[in-house]
């Protein structure tokens, strides 16, 4: 990631309102187009409108479920569905006209339907791309269930799904995978093939789920021989169109609607499903913030439309709260941050730095501060075995040196010690034993002992944090890269570094968490098989990572 110019954001009004006078300089802010960017800049659309006739679904004259089906944020007592009606997955509109379309649904605790505990109906909207987001409530905790959709004739796959414990329940452990970084172009998802036969709670997906980047019609790394995809991927997606046909051809990998089908999600973002390395309303390149934040509001509401998520999380034009706790008994609270909408901007021109006054000013934050309080004060309440954070950037320190030259990424919590040093004292003054950090965003698997003192090495240790490597980001990889015996000299904290494509799967016991980096030997090409690279323990009431 190179260092590149920014320019600083304001207030969201008078950019939006600014925006009208850049209408004829891009692509993205013309005709119609630009007149639907700037009405859902201001606000989201209501779910269906007087005008939208309703269409006979027995029309529908190809299969809509090309995307799958997909679950998520499990609680206690129920779980969202999602599916998106797409017929042609890869055109504008998948398909299907401006008409809404009545989808019926049913869940069940049996993979055959013979026991049927809920059925209803709901809408499709074209306003919301034909997505369906059904927030099931009334199941009973901790238990798997059983799903699928129709529309007219048509039936989805099955997905299978699983609620949360009862917040009081004393459960003994917990499996879950973390998962980061599926570019599409740079191979196949082969790693969630392998997930998809895992047997899992849940997974959290902590970022990058799409690339914004282009996308040639052999399908990049992949080398299509017998297909070819639609010219408009080969290009960065800038529009709301753009980002909804990208997640077309994302969602119709058949590895990841397995996946999807097999587990309930969480998701958390990073940047790519944006832009490269944005932060809060700051583009990466030299773009004017007000057109910037239409193509915000345009990624964040195709993430919504797109993602198992409940009502509180769809965007209200260029903001979306995603930022959420979620509990499984009293043995883990889950709190899954954002650290891409609310950060400060990248100090020295983001990259590689040498870090000084800019990148250490005290007030500097990945989090914002509504979002870093609401973190600590869950911390304080938490009376949980473990308590673990998804989210996006490395945590731990990272040196790429062992000299006194050395530097740190300023994309991640490196380039903002004063807000990672609020919340490891957070974690001391709450009290809370048990804490991990799960990360993507590196393409890398790492394992790091959370330090109280990063310059001394036989310091405290106050938890551990956990990368996940990438499904595809990267390419195939290799286990030790370039850098790593500066990495691992330089950062005595880190335990593990494997450049390889893959996951994680965390299993949290009574008395210690397992860790087990699982990695394919290439993605260049599909159905490689996947190995345990390396596992690691850490154990109740004694933070720091042991080999298995």
């Amino acid at each position: 990631m190179t260092p590149v110019q920014r320019r600083t954001a304001g207030t969201h009004a008078p950019e939006l309102r600014a925006a009208a006078a850049h209408i004829a300089r891009r692509r993205f802010l013309t005709g119609t187009a630009a007149a639907a960017a700037l009405a859902f800049a201001v606000d989201l659309p209501r779910t269906g409108t007087a005008s939208a006739a309703e269409l006979d679904a027995r029309k529908i004259a190809e299969n809509p479920f090309t995307l799958g089906v997909a679950s998520g944020d499990p609680r206690p007592d129920g779980v969202v569905l999602w599916t998106r009606l797409a017929p042609r997955p890869y055109e504008p509109y998948s398909g299907l006209p401006t008409s809404r379309v009545s989808v019926r649904w049913e869940l069940a605790r049996d993979a055959n339907f013979r026991r049927i505990v809920f059925r209803g109906h709901t809408q499709a909207h074209p306003e919301l791309h034909h997505s369906v987001h059904v927030d099931v409530r009334g199941l009973a905790s901790d238990r798997v269930y059983y799903y699928r959709f129709r529309a007219g004739t048509w039936l989805s796959p099955v997905g299978r799904t699983r609620t949360a414990p009862l917040r009081t329940a004393r459960i003994s452990s917990l499996r879950f995978a973390a998962v980061s970084c599926q570019a599409y172009h740079d191979g196949y998802f082969t790693a969630y093939r392998h997930l998809a036969q895992e047997d899992l709670d849940v997974v959290f997906h902590l970022g990058d789920y799409l690339y914004e980047y282009a996308v040639t019609s052999s399908g990049g790394a992949r080398a299509y021989t017998d297909r070819r995809l639609p010219a408009h991927f080969n290009r960065e997606t800038v529009t709301l169109e753009d980002y909804r046909m990208r997640y077309g051809l994302y969602k119709s990998d058949p590895d990841l609607m397995a996946a999807h089908a097999a587990h309930p999600f969480v998701v958390t973002w990073d940047d790519h499903e944006t832009e490269n390395n944005y932060a809060t309303g700051t583009p990466e390149n030299d773009v004017p913030p007000e057109e910037f934040l239409l193509r915000r509001a345009a990624a964040y509401r195709a993430y919504w439309e797109n993602q198992p998520l409940r009502k509180p999380q769809q965007p209200r034009g260029p903001d979306m709260r995603l930022y959420r706790r979620l509990s499984f008994g009293r043995f883990a609270q889950f709190d899954i941050l954002d650290t891409r909408q609310y950060r400060s901007n990248q100090a020295y021109g983001d990259g590689w730095q040498t870090p000084g006054p800019e990148s250490e000013d005290p007030s500097r934050t990945l989090t914002g501060e509504t979002q870093e309080q609401w973190l600590l004060d869950g911390w304080r309440t938490s009376g949980a075995t473990w308590n673990v954070v998804p989210q996006q950037v490395t945590f731990a320190r990272r040196r790429n040196l062992s000299t006194p030259d050395f530097k740190l990424s300023m994309d991640s919590w490196d380039g903002y010690p004063a807000s990672r040093q609020r919340l490891m004292d957070g974690v001391e003054r709450s009290g809370i034993k048990n804490f991990m950090v799960l990360t993507g965003d590196v393409h890398t698997g790492n394992a790091y002992d959370l330090k109280k003192d990063w310059n001394d090495p036989a310091s405290r240790t106050l938890g551990t944090e956990i990368v996940a490597t990438s499904i595809a980001s990267g390419k195939d990889g290799k286990d030790k890269p370039l850098d790593w015996a500066a990495h691992m000299a330089a950062n005595p904290h880190m335990r593990f570094y494997n450049g390889r494509r893959g996951y994680v799967t965390v299993t949290l016991g009574e008395r210690q968490a397992r860790s087990d980096f699982k990695t394919l030997s290439a993605v260049t090409k599909s159905g490689a098989p996947v190995t345990t690279a390396a596992s690691f323990v850490t154990e109740v009431g004694d933070p720091g990572l042991k080999p298995a």
